[in-house]
């Protein structure tokens, strides 16, 4: 089983990494994703719904597809390419400290892990108890990672070069601005619960602010508790998405909006322009 595995994993490494940089593909080719996935058969997503596998051969997880969790909640461990997309953007480096904000069972957790290796750290946090006990359990071995039960957004979160998140927020969390140090990249789904939003990379600079932010692609996600708005603001954030979201090039914290203004919070909004 673990050379079928090792077979399977080197060809999916290279498939969903793209044109990603290396040690993405490397990172991919070391996880063994049925370990996150728990015994099969697993349920594949296929549009709205699932589709079960007739067996437990790892053929059917060792592709670019998002394998069911909790189907009634549409839980799932998410689609490869994506996330290998996203990583590389992110441009993570060995040594760095990474906050993960939804970790789910753990496979991105562990494909981060890799990235930055034995001197880096990787502080996890999962809000339900069941997919963090199962998450703790399958990266025991993984020294430089901390998994916590509960939210990653109300709380003093270490000091991190990179967070990466994945659950649907409409709004940053004051928390992710307050951890993220100078230099430092956050990732994250501006979108609401379930609906089609955007990936948005924010990098902190030296001092001001406005910061660096543009959106790397399309997104879905589960919503991350706490960070949900009500329903205008996720109507205003439906909206703003039918214009022109690739425009964004900056992150600012003011009540000063001006023409320039693609969508508004409390205390933040994003501009088209660059942060100058």
């Amino acid at each position: 089983m673990s050379d079928r595995s090792s077979k399977y994993r080197e060809f999916f490494a290279k498939f969903v990494a793209g044109n990603a940089s290396p040690r993405i593909a490397g990172a991919f080719a070391l996880v063994l994703r049925e370990r996150f996935a728990g015994a099969g058969p697993w349920s594949i997503r296929c549009g709205d719904g699932y589709i079960r596998t007739p067996d437990d051969d790892l053929a059917f997880i060792y592709q670019d597809v998002l394998i069911g969790l909790d189907l009634d909640r549409g839980i799932n461990i998410g689609m490869p390419s994506a996330h290998a997309a996203w990583l590389d953007t992110m441009d993570l480096r060995g040594g760095d400290r990474v906050i993960q904000v939804g970790a789910g069972t753990g496979y991105y957790t562990a494909v981060i892990a890799e990235i930055v290796g034995a001197s880096g750290t990787v502080t996890a946090f999962e809000i339900d108890e069941d997919l963090a006990a199962r998450a703790r359990q399958n990266l025991k071995d993984n020294s430089q990672v901390l998994v916590h039960t509960g939210s990653g957004i109300g709380r003093e979160l270490p000091k991190a070069n990179a967070i990466y998140v994945c659950a649907a927020a409409t709004a940053p969390s004051w928390a992710w601005i307050d951890a993220l140090l100078p230099g430092g990249r956050l990732m994250f789904p501006l979108a609401p619960e379930f609906g089609l939003g955007g990936m948005l990379r924010v990098t902190r600079p030296q001092a001001g602010d406005r910061w660096p932010a543009t959106f790397v692609s399309r997104a879905r996600f589960v919503g991350c508790t706490g960070l949900q708005g009500d329903a205008q603001d996720c109507e205003r954030l439906i909206d703003a998405f039918a214009g022109a979201w690739d425009r964004v090039r900056s992150l600012r914290f003011d009540d000063r909006t001006d023409d320039t203004c693609w969508f508004a919070g409390d205390g933040w909004w994003l501009s088209t322009t660059e942060p100058t």
